[in-house]
């Protein structure tokens, strides 16, 4: 089993989750360029995000779209891409949140 605090010279080549359940143990936000930010007002909860994010990084509440667990979400956009009502935009991580 990789420790939490594994470097990257520790994990299984080309990054295997080899035991079952153990996803939660290998943080990936650190990998993020960019950053996904979701307008309420524009989300229609399709929740088409979350089925089609990679990592799970989608939170949801009440069958509702709520944000995002960014220690988790690598910033590959699928999200973003996949929304029908363009309501997640991904913005760089050197760029102040509003």
């Amino acid at each position: 089993m990789v420790k939490l605090d594994a470097g990257w010279r520790e994990i299984p080549i080309g990054g295997k989750i080899v035991d079952a359940g153990n996803a939660r143990e290998y943080e990936t936000g650190s990998w993020r360029a960019t950053t996904p930010v979701v307008d309420q007002e524009k989300c229609i909860n399709c929740l088409l995000c979350w089925v089609f994010c990679p990592d799970s990084s989608i939170d949801v509440n009440d069958e509702e779209m709520v944000g995002f667990h960014l220690r988790f979400c690598k910033g590959c956009g699928i999200c973003a891409e996949i929304c029908p009502v363009d309501a997640i935009e991904m913005v760089a991580e050197t760029e102040p949140e509003e």
